[in-house]
């Protein structure tokens, strides 16, 4: 099996907007997506304001724990060394030294002429490479450039240090029996490149951008440029999908957490809100899960099963029996859409005993005040007490139990919806916490919907707990 990898490009290509519309958080938000999806390097956009870009490449790079982090350089040493500083406290840092191979674009971009771009090259690629062991230099506008002038190219950045070469379809020219010629002959020219890896970048612009990839990683590549926020090159999900189901047949494996992609790719969707109404296999605003479920009483063990992976969760088959039962029992009186099927997970699922055992609890708040929690939890017989300020009496009171476990879990998911009509409805709340890549729902009912949320943040907690207790 040849293994796959891929390097995002969203956060480059979204900063790179005119309006760059994305916030700070929620650029930090998306950086944790992918890493918790298991991309193998997520690339950054170029600083361009250095104080506010190199806080947001260290944030990222403090958050990231499993992918390299990226960061493309401007065309001057200078930016090089700035970058470096930007990077290198993250736990894989990466170097990208673009340059444009075109005849236009070595006019237009850098203003040089062919012999001074390889000399730019050299010089740019020695110095990242004095600063960081790996450095890509990416030919841009690669199909457009003529042969010779783009073996050198490769050839010079290779001797002077480059780990991965990175050949860019920018304009979008080729279908993939050209660029599958291109790619062949790129080896047949430069040696050189069977020492490094080599990616490429697949504009979408004739609609064939994953087939093409798909079609050149017989020749050699193994990285594909994916994207998330667009169709303007290789989409993750879609490339992703073909591995899935065809990489046994195909030969190609990867990193990716195939159960939780279409959930993962979703949410980052609505985050950059593109395509919101374009015809994709993920629902992007209809409810709060994120994924377009809609199961009849008919649907077999396999199809349910599959929804329940595509909602994020791994369970057991004991579980999956749980779950598949308690499903058969509420389809008789209804489709069950991506909530009903979470709330089913929540209710059938993991059922264990309550190592924490909510005895007390007290919330403040108000408009002229910070909420602030006061709880007491009993564990083996012992009372434990937290004691919090939050941001609203629901984050307070999760401060609270945190500050009594001494532990803190990602809260993947929280819903509130009320389960009855009238003043004194019933609250339902789902809490789904993370833990070591695992997800874990919890469920509380109550009139008072902060007791609510306090039940159903325990449910998943000692679920949890008893997981690793008995691992």
């Amino acid at each position: 099996m040849k293994a796959i990898t891929f390097t995002d490009i969203t956060l480059r290509e979204e900063s790179q907007r005119i309006d760059n519309a994305l916030s700070f958080k929620e650029k930090i938000e998306i950086a944790k997506y992918l890493d918790r999806l298991n991309v193998d390097c997520i690339e950054l956009a170029p600083l361009k304001d250095i104080n506010t870009d190199t806080l947001l490449v260290k944030t990222v790079s403090s958050v990231v724990e499993n992918s390299i982090i990226s960061l493309p350089v401007s065309l001057n040493e200078s930016s090089v060394e700035q970058s470096f500083n930007a990077i290198k406290n993250a736990r894989s840092p990466r170097l990208v030294i673009n340059v444009p191979v075109s005849p236009i674009q070595m006019a237009y971009t850098c203003q040089k002429k062919p012999p001074q771009v390889l000399d730019m090259i050299r010089d740019l690629v020695k110095k990242a490479k004095s600063l960081c062991s790996d450095v890509e230099f990416s030919a841009d506008d690669a199909s457009r450039s003529e042969n010779d002038f783009l073996y050198e190219a490769i050839r010079t950045a290779i001797s002077a240090g480059a780990t991965m070469i990175n050949i860019s379809d920018t304009a979008g020219i080729m279908i993939p029996s050209e660029f599958k010629a291109f790619v062949n002959s790129l080896f047949e020219n430069v040696p050189e490149l069977k020492g490094v890896s080599l990616s490429v970048q697949c504009s979408n612009s004739l609609g064939v951008a994953a087939a093409t990839s798909i079609e050149v990683l017989k020749f050699g590549v193994s990285n594909i440029k994916v994207i998330n926020s667009s169709d303007s090159y290789t989409d993750l999900y879609t490339i992703g999908n073909i591995i899935s189901n065809r990489g046994d047949a195909l030969g190609y494996c990867c990193n990716l957490q195939f159960t939780e992609m279409q959930r993962t790719v979703s949410k980052i969707k609505r985050i950059t809100d593109i395509n919101e109404h374009s015809n994709t296999p993920y629902d992007t605003g209809t409810n709060e899960i994120g994924v377009h479920i809609a199961l009849e009483k008919t649907a077999s063990f396999e199809d349910v099963i599959r929804a329940v992976r595509s909602l994020g969760y791994d369970f057991s088959d004991e579980e999956n029996n749980l779950i598949y039962d308690a499903f058969l029992n509420e389809a008789s009186k209804k489709t069950i859409g991506a909530k009903e099927l979470d709330a089913i997970i929540s209710s059938s699922a993991l059922q264990v005993p309550s190592t924490y055992v909510l005895k007390n609890y007290s919330v403040n708040t108000g408009n002229i005040m910070n909420a602030s929690a006061n709880i007491q939890l009993e564990k083996n017989g012992e009372i434990l007490q937290g004691v919090s300020f939050g941001d609203g009496p629901i984050d307070s009171a999760f401060l609270a139990i945190e500050q009594i476990i001494g532990q803190h879990y990602e809260l993947d998911e929280f819903q509130i919806q009320a389960v009855t009509e009238g003043r004194e409805a019933l609250g339902s709340t789902i809490v789904r916490l993370r833990s070591n890549g695992k997800l874990y729902p919890g469920n509380g009912i109550s009139t008072d919907i902060i007791g609510a949320s306090i039940k159903a943040y325990l449910s998943a907690l000692n679920k949890i707990a008893y997981e690793e207790e008995n691992n």
